[in-house]
């Protein structure tokens, strides 16, 4: 469905990967639970839409919905950025395993979503289930970030 700015309807989806530093895999527990605050956080300062998301041990799979108004370069410098600095603030220890406040590795993907707009969200739904199965993590570990409760 389009969303609308004060004069523009638009539709504009992006599905975005995005890798801690070294791939460490290191989104697990409190952590998890922080990041996943820290991004819905930030998404709705800048009136970005999470459609879907998950957080994997060693990567972020997002589908957002990006104001036209917004370059998806800015938006991405923004939340790995800024939430860089809120994950350090939480988790002093981690700038001993990161240095000079980069917990985010440099880079991501991104790519557009139109018509296969439900395939995507699937794609990034089943990502989770392949990396149960591939990791053998409990599904205690896996709950939904982006659903509500901790």
């Amino acid at each position: 469905m389009a969303e609308s700015l004060a004069h523009t309807k638009y539709v504009c989806k992006y599905h975005i990967v995005f890798t801690p530093k070294y791939r460490r895999k290191i989104i697990y527990h409190q952590l998890r639970a922080d990041i996943r605050e820290i991004i819905k956080d930030l998404c709705k300062w800048k009136g970005v839409t999470i459609i879907e998301g998950h957080l994997m041990s060693d990567h972020v799979h997002l589908l957002l919905s990006i104001p036209p108004k917004y370059a998806v370069s800015n938006i991405m410098g923004y939340l790995k950025g800024r939430s860089s600095m809120m994950i350090f603030e939480r988790h002093a220890n981690l700038k001993y395993k990161f240095g000079n406040k980069h917990f985010w590795a440099t880079g991501y993907y991104v790519s557009t979503v139109g018509l296969n707009s439900a395939t995507v969200e699937k794609y990034i739904r089943d990502q989770e289930k392949a990396d149960q199965i591939e990791d053998r993590l409990t599904t205690k570990e896996y709950a939904d970030p982006f659903k509500g409760g901790r």
